[in-house]
């Protein structure tokens, strides 16, 4: 897979770039992690989606431990180069909380 030339920009920079998921079904937007570029290519590779855990410092296969996957079915980037929109056939809950979604929690706005 050749990476975009907008993307690879950043990762030679060492920058990390967001990875939002969303379900291919209904367009839920399920939760926002990073990768840099060896989880991207994991990820296009083995069409399981892999992320940059930077608390753990490392690469970490989504449902690896909890079983709830996701596959890859089809990512688009923004016009900067550093977000991905994933989407994505979701297995389980994707929120490490149990929740579906990792935006479970809505914010009062006054209009």
């Amino acid at each position: 897979m050749d990476i975009p030339i907008e993307i690879a920009a950043h990762f030679k920079e060492g920058t990390l770039i967001a990875a939002i998921a969303q379900d291919v079904t209904n367009g839920e937007v399920l939760m926002m992690a990073w990768m840099n570029e060896e989880a991207l290519r994991q990820t296009f590779d083995s069409g399981r989606v892999t992320y940059w855990s930077r608390s753990r410092n490392q690469l970490w296969t989504k449902g690896e431990s909890s079983g709830h996957t996701q596959q890859l079915i089809g990512a688009s980037y923004d016009c900067d180069g550093d977000a991905l929109l994933l989407q994505v056939e979701q297995t389980g809950a994707a929120c490490h909380t149990g929740e579906r979604s990792c935006f479970f929690r809505a914010l009062e706005v006054e209009a």
